[in-house]
């Protein structure tokens, strides 16, 4: 059985699943049977949190011992927009002019297809005894809050006893050309609300009213006026963003109350979201006046040095492609950062140039070619 699960037949039945966050659409029932059918032992994790959408994930594993192998993505995907906009049916798995069209199909339901079509591989090349174990943590909350998702599960392994050595994410880390790229570690991303406030009054009459514009104004220069660093061995600058103004004023002849702005801050290694907040309070506390602020971080940055498993999973990427792949720490979040705290983790995965976006595809070379490393991957881990 092992060697006729094929990659693209699975992607495809995957993308056929509308599986927008949180709704999971039958994508872990596809996922768990192929799965099973390789001897998997299968668990459906379901988690709630008050005030967010229920998500079930799946974990499952076949062996028992070290070391312990573990393949980690998503099954949900963003909402795919205008419809009409689209090529064709984003749930319709269409292959067109050698490309894999449909809503998942880059992040990253292809490469979730390739994980069980790699294991099977390798079990049939192996056998269920091959001195070690291979698991898979699959969430349908990596495009949502990740509250229900890859959190509580990797709590629910260390309540079990469960164990993972190593852990590869597979999310499209290639920019433009597969095999270019694989991801060992991000930045950190913090968000930040500010509320000053004022008090409200005729424009006319300025000296009886307070104008917290300026004063937000001021902060937001404060914050984004000067450079945080000039980056790190493994990682680019920190960057500020500006994502908002609001005033929320529908006259033009009132001074309003209240004016918030957020900024958002992608940080390497230098920073931490603690030292972050300090920066921006002390910016805020300089233009004076009353502001409340408010700043969550989604994860913190991080690095996973190169070593054994960026070596195992470089061989890999250049045994197929003939290249091997830059080792970056580029681009958003993803869950790697909740994953780091249990075991050493890197990303690779497929292009991501049309990842969100209307007319997602993948080509479906590229799939083959990613199922061919994530092969050889387990072939060197386990060799």
């Amino acid at each position: 059985m092992a060697q006729n699960l094929d990659p693209l037949d699975l992607a495809q039945a995957l993308i056929r699943c509308p599986s927008v966050t949180p709704e999971d659409a039958g994508a872990l029932d596809v996922l768990e049977d192929a799965l099973t059918g390789l001897g998997f032992a299968c668990t459906r994790l379901p988690f709630s949190e008050p005030g967010t959408p229920d998500v079930d994930n799946l974990y499952a594993r076949i062996g028992t011992g070290s070391p312990a192998f573990c393949f980690a993505g998503h099954t949900d995907v963003v909402p795919v927009g205008d419809v009409s906009a689209w090529s064709a049916d984003p749930f319709a798995a269409e292959v067109r002019d050698g490309r894999l069209w449909g809503r998942g199909a880059s992040d990253m339901k292809a490469a979730v297809a390739c994980f069980a079509a790699a294991a099977a591989r390798f079990l049939d090349r192996r056998g269920p005894d091959f001195g070690g174990s291979i698991s898979l943590l699959i969430t349908g909350d990596e495009e949502g809050p990740a509250i229900n998702g890859t959190p509580k599960m990797l709590q629910w392994m260390r309540d079990k006893g469960e164990t993972m050595d190593v852990c590869l994410v597979g999310e499209p880390t290639c920019p433009n050309t597969f095999g270019e790229m694989m991801k060992i570690g991000r930045r950190g991303s913090l968000n930040a609300t500010i509320a000053v406030h004022g008090t409200q009054g005729h424009v006319g009459y300025p000296h009886l009213a307070d104008n917290p514009i300026p004063r937000l104004l001021a902060m937001l220069s404060a914050i984004d006026g000067t450079a945080l660093d000039e980056g790190s061995e493994h990682f680019d600058p920190s960057t500020i963003a500006i994502t908002t103004v609001d005033v929320g004023n529908p006259a033009n002849n009132v001074i309003p109350g209240q004016a918030n702005g957020h900024v958002n801050i992608r940080f390497n290694d230098l920073h931490t979201g603690e030292s972050l907040e300090r920066r921006i309070r002390e910016c805020c506390d300089e233009a004076g006046g009353s502001y409340d602020l408010e700043v969550s971080v989604t994860g913190e940055s991080f690095l996973i040095p190169p070593g054994r498993l960026s070596e195992v999973v470089s061989a890999a990427v250049e045994k197929v492609t003939g290249k091997p792949p830059e080792l970056s720490t580029s681009g958003g979040t993803s869950d790697a950062r909740f994953i780091k705290d249990m075991a050493p983790v890197v990303e690779f995965g497929l292009v991501g140039e049309t990842a969100h976006k209307v007319d997602e595809n993948v080509a479906v070379t590229d799939l083959a070619a990613l199922a061919d490393v994530y092969e050889a991957i387990l072939v060197g881990y386990f060799g």
